[in-house]
């Protein structure tokens, strides 16, 4: 009885390290969280295959309105860190239970400290209260190069071994970013202040980085109203605009009934391809064209 109760107590104790470790995958890697599939790109531009990246939002789903799967909560449970991206909407719904599924988790929001587009930012004491934050500050260059080293900082303290590799990689990637920021603003630059048209406001942040002027169908979350959507034709008309851009995961139909009301066309944009750069340039690429 005594050698039964010797195993139990020792098949237990194992058991109990399995989950206190929590921060490693099956081969060893400490495990990374991030929501969108950009982050992926931007932590793998920094720590390579060190880390295994979890990643909350797979493709084709809504940052939005994203339900998280009971499968999800064990890659969650073995995360050292989640970045947030900040302030998407799935991660304002689902933040109380990704921390319950791991306690011992860091979360870092790395919007923290960006020049953000919202509809009010005020200062209470020694906080800011910040409400209507626009999220999609991972499509400027420019923030992304702050948000990338705020991922440096905590990786460097997740591997302090390999802190002279990972700075260097970060140089290179922000180096990347400055080079990016700077073609993109050479190619828009007999554009400013051009309209163009979209399905979800997802291209606030470059709007602003390049001097356009973007227009929603969709506001505040919500389908377009008839007096918003007629607002748009009458602008559209007005200004000779004949493309909606609509993003890969949302529903077509309203963007088609705009389509035809302007004599128009449909254009997908998908602002959460991994392929950060090339995608920001061919985005560019076909705003121009359709100017």
């Amino acid at each position: 009885m005594k050698q039964i109760l010797i195993v139990i107590t020792a098949l237990f104790l194992l058991a109990a390290c399995g989950t206190n470790k929590g921060k490693q995958d099956d081969s060893g890697r400490k495990v990374i969280t991030v929501s969108i599939l950009p982050q992926r790109t931007f932590v793998e531009k920094i720590v390579g295959d060190d880390f295994e990246v979890n990643l909350l939002i797979p493709p084709g789903s809504s940052p939005a309105a994203y339900t998280l799967l009971p499968s999800q909560l064990k890659d969650i449970a073995k995360s050292a860190v989640w970045f947030r991206i900040g302030y998407i909407g799935f991660e304002h719904s689902w933040k109380d239970k990704v921390a319950e599924a791991n306690s011992k988790m860091k979360v870092i929001n790395i919007s923290e400290g960006l020049d953000l587009i919202a509809d009010k930012i005020e200062q209470h004491g020694d906080h800011v209260h910040i409400d209507g934050v626009d999220p999609h500050v991972w499509l400027s260059p420019t923030l992304v190069k702050q948000m990338t080293k705020e991922i440096l900082d905590e990786v460097i303290i997740l591997n302090q071994d390999k802190a002279e590799e990972y700075t260097a990689n970060y140089e290179k990637f922000a180096s990347e970013c400055d080079q990016l920021d700077a073609e993109l603003r050479t190619k828009l630059e007999p554009y400013k202040g051009r309209k163009f048209i979209v399905f979800h406001p997802s291209l606030s942040y470059y709007a602003r980085d390049y001097e356009l002027d973007q227009y929603s169908l969709e506001t505040g979350g919500k389908e377009p109203t008839p007096s918003h959507l007629k607002s748009v034709v009458d602008m559209a008309n007005n200004e000779d605009i004949r493309v909606i851009y609509i993003q890969s995961e949302f529903d077509r139909e309203h963007a088609r009934v705009f389509a035809d009301e302007i004599n128009g066309k449909i254009i997908q944009v998908w602002p959460l391809n991994p392929e950060w750069e090339k995608n920001l340039r061919d985005m560019t690429d076909t705003l121009i064209a359709n100017f």
